[in-house]
């Protein structure tokens, strides 16, 4: 028998450490070669780390939400040869990245700091009688299970996991469905609850947190919120979206938005600009790289359509369904999700009638974009009715003044409510 040290492999891009945010064993269990041992993240992508070799977990030496300096020694595992052979500092190429599920909390003691005997492998528990589950907790899963028991109609919380700190394992989903999936027993009365649930803030979340910390403790905000009158933009898109080409998607606001901003940047250009403030440096971007929010089942995330200045309304389309897709799927490369130089942020139908949207640091200006209503309009005689639109926009008021704020604006809301300008070139 021999001892393989797996440390923690160099994920490239020149960071120094990664964090943890998930382990997929735990002491004992039995690895094979390229199985995935646990997943770290640097920035916003995930990457996965498999096992060189083959043989028996003995040691894990961080626990979820540590932050790993690259070379520390992370998982140790018994081999069946003499030694562990040759121990790797980066990662394959063909790792493939992928943004996680929102952190959940994780009941299990920490792992030891240091080895243990090794011991016999003791079996898994049995899974406990569906009668005794806990309903109100929240399954702990990878995002492919998570995936298959959507597809499959099943609730995890109905689903004994035996995986490292009762994580629910394909074979657990797979035991599940071969018993056959049973619904949820029914919850009849008024019960007083007092569990109280601690969620570790980890991964993309607790990326979210830091860049929401940063943004709002040092920069200014200044919000300005108009009013849109979108029914002639409206009527445009419905027009198009009925006449397009069986290989055009479908237009939203966006793509007509992300127009107006090239024109009005052109007109405009302090508003497209990051401002290093550790430098005092404002630097104003030719190319116009807009950042999308977009909501993914792991949180917050900001895909970025690279050079809008040059891509026409569908173009603009496609590109965003494109990567608003790898977002919520996350097969986002860090390269789509960094980068931008300004970012509009949609909240669709729940859009609301008005938002503070915060700034994407270092950016100076945010674009929100609320939700459409119809309203009555006094056009002069009368009242009718008009789709409206309220847009949010905020400012990094260290280097844009409320009235370039104000004229910003405005010069968008001219285009929106009269979308032919959009199109018009020079």
């Amino acid at each position: 028998m021999g001892e393989f040290i797996l440390k923690m492999p160099d994920v490239g891009e020149g960071v120094a450490e990664a964090e943890l945010v998930e382990w997929h064993v735990k002491p004992g269990d039995p690895v094979r070669e390229d199985m995935v041992l646990a997943a770290v993240m640097t920035d916003k992508a995930t990457v996965e780390i498999p096992s060189p070799v083959t043989g028996k977990v003995l040691w894990l030496g961080a626990e979820i939400g540590d932050t790993v300096a690259v070379k520390a020694p992370l998982v140790r595992i018994e081999t069946a040869g003499e030694d562990g052979g040759p121990q790797p500092d980066s990662v394959p190429e063909a790792l493939a990245e992928a943004v996680l599920d929102e952190p959940v909390a994780v009941s299990a003691p920490p792992p030891e700091k240091a080895p243990p005997k090794p011991e016999k492998t003791e079996p898994r528990p049995a899974p406990a009688p569906r009668e005794a589950l806990d309903f109100s907790r929240k399954p702990l899963a990878s995002p492919a299970v998570r995936l298959r028991a959507k597809d499959s109609g099943v609730d995890l919380r109905q689903v004994t996991g035996t995986g490292p700190a009762g994580r629910i394992t394909h074979d657990d989903l797979d035991l599940f469905l071969s018993r056959g999936a049973q619904p949820a027993p029914a919850i009849t009365g008024l019960v007083r609850k007092t569990a109280v649930e601690e969620i570790k803030v980890t991964g993309l979340r607790r990326r979210i947190a830091e860049k929401m910390t940063l943004s709002t403790s040092r920069i200014p905000h200044i919000t300005y919120v108009e009013e849109m009158d979108m029914t002639a933009l409206e009527d445009l898109r419905a027009t198009m979206n009925r006449d397009r080409k069986p290989d055009q998607p479908k237009l939203t606001v966006l793509p007509f938005l992300m127009r107006a901003l090239v024109k009005t940047i052109a007109e405009q250009p302090g508003v497209n600009a990051t401002f290093d403030d550790g430098a005092g440096v404002i630097h104003r971007h030719a190319a116009v790289h807009i950042g999308i929010a977009t909501q993914t089942p792991a949180g917050l995330t900001v895909p970025v359509v690279r050079h809008a200045e040059a891509r026409g309304i569908w173009d603009c389309a496609a590109e965003l369904n494109r990567l608003a897709d790898a977002a919520r799927t996350g097969t986002a490369t860090r390269d789509e999700l960094t980068g931008s130089t300004i970012t509009i942020s949609s909240l669709g139908a729940l859009g609301g009638i008005a938002s503070t949207p915060v700034i994407n640091h270092p950016e100076v200006a945010i674009v929100g974009v609320n939700k459409i209503a119809i309203r009555p309009v006094w056009d002069g005689t009368q009242f009718v009715p008009r789709k409206i639109m309220n847009l949010s926009s905020s400012f990094d008021h260290r280097v844009i003044d409320g009235w370039d704020a104000a004229t910003f604006v405005q010069r968008l809301k001219t285009l929106l409510e009269t979308p032919a300008l959009i199109f018009v070139e020079g």
